[in-house]
């Protein structure tokens, strides 16, 4: 009886032997071996708190993972377990489950693109942010005061001071924190052109050079004609002639423009149309790029006084008053 019974403890350790044998060795496979599941990616979001088990569950649950229990048993052998970091993950077909843990400890998340551009006005970012999914929205009732005491702005408008460029973001993040971002790197670039700056310039501030760049923007169908559109309004500054840009009645109309300048508009005055100002618009009228700003700072050194639209996307470019209304009845009136 009793050889008997060891008979079979010995069958049973050989038998456990052999599953703990394959099991090690089904684990180790596991971990280097490529996942495999159709489609580029997959998303998984990791929450704070989360344990371990939690992922696993959910990459097992998305098939990314064959058995959860492997994931676990790496992230407690690894020690790996309490750096993993929160955030969304994408997952690709060529990772291994090592790779997928290192990437969590990482906290290398999903980055989101948005894209502000030369020319937009803030409303229209304002509303791009607002329609974005990635981005939490604040609720401030107040959200002018809240965003500039969030921003420590003196300035009593946001408008021309978020720099055009595309951001990229994890989810979650905080349309406020995603403003200040291109508001910094707006105040950096500014500062960086006007220390470069030629030094004779009728442009007193930073903030006037922002305001004439962003009338360039405006008014620029082709970028190589920045500098010589910036020449012209140095040059009318000098001169104290008015800047007469179509852009700045545009952008003081408000609601009002349908997509046409009548007479009555050219002759309406508002604090930016500059056909009826002798100075500049008491803030941007849009966003500007680099390009624009450093055009304003070393304008071209010819000698036109006046430009209008040629039809082509660029524009004429005449020094006397002569010759530009002779090229707004060719251009133009088409005369």
């Amino acid at each position: 009886m009793i050889k008997k019974l060891l008979i079979f403890i010995l069958l049973l350790a050989v038998i456990a032997s052999g599953i703990a044998f394959w099991y090690w060795n089904d684990y180790k496979t596991a971990l280097t071996q490529a996942v495999n599941f159709s489609g580029s990616e997959r998303i998984i979001t990791i929450k704070k708190g989360d344990l371990t088990r939690h992922i696993a569950t959910q990459l097992q649950s998305l098939n990314i993972i064959k058995y959860s229990e492997y994931f676990r048993l790496y992230a407690r052998l690894s020690k790996k377990a309490s750096k993993i970091k929160a955030g969304e993950y994408a997952i690709k077909p060529e990772m291994t489950l090592v790779d997928m843990l290192d990437l969590f400890v990482s906290g290398k998340v999903v980055q989101y693109p948005l894209t502000i551009v030369e020319g937009w006005t803030v409303k229209e970012v304002f509303a791009e942010i607002k329609n974005n999914q990635h981005l939490l929205h604040s609720t401030h009732d107040a959200y002018d005061e809240a965003l500039k005491d969030y921003l420590n702005s003196d300035y009593n408008s946001l408008e021309g001071l978020l720099y055009p460029d595309t951001y990229k973001f994890p989810h979650g993040t905080s349309d406020f924190q995603f403003i200040k971002r291109a508001y910094n790197k707006l105040q950096s670039v500014l500062k960086e052109e006007w220390q470069n700056r030629e030094k004779e310039t009728p442009l007193k501030t930073p903030y006037e050079a922002l305001i004439l760049a962003s009338i360039v923007e405006k008014e620029s169908g082709v970028s190589s004609e920045r500098s010589k559109i910036a020449g012209v309004f140095i040059r009318r500054l000098n001169k104290k002639m008015r800047l007469q840009s179509d852009p700045t009645i545009i952008y003081g109309m408000g609601e009002r423009y349908k997509g046409n300048i009548r007479r009555k508009d050219i002759n309406q005055k508002t604090a930016y149309n500059t056909y009826q100002i002798n100075r500049l618009p008491p803030t941007p009228i849009a966003i500007a790029g680099r390009e624009a700003i450093h055009a304003v700072l070393h304008p071209d050194k010819g000698k036109s006084l006046y430009f209008v639209a040629d039809g082509s996307g660029g524009h004429y470019f005449s020094r006397t008053l002569k010759e530009h209304n002779s090229a707004v009845r060719k251009y133009i009136l088409k005369k």
